[in-house]
């Protein structure tokens, strides 16, 4: 039985999956956009929303708790 994931939730775990493939891999965002948009088929609209996503947040350092 198949489960339908929301999308919101799809964009969350791409989010996360990047994040965790960046630190992992070193690769950048741009490239690993573009296999978050094919592993959790993501829509253009999903899309743009990422690519805006990061490129406002990319030149914030990540904060430590």
């Amino acid at each position: 039985m198949t489960t339908i994931v929301p999308h919101c939730e799809l964009t969350r775990k791409a989010i996360k999956w990047i994040s965790e493939k960046q630190v992992e891999t070193g690769k950048t965002h741009i490239v690993l956009l573009e296999e978050a948009a094919m592993r959790f088929n993501l829509s253009p609209n999903d899309m743009e929303f990422l690519t805006r996503f990061y490129k406002e947040n990319s030149d914030k350092s990540p904060e430590c708790d």
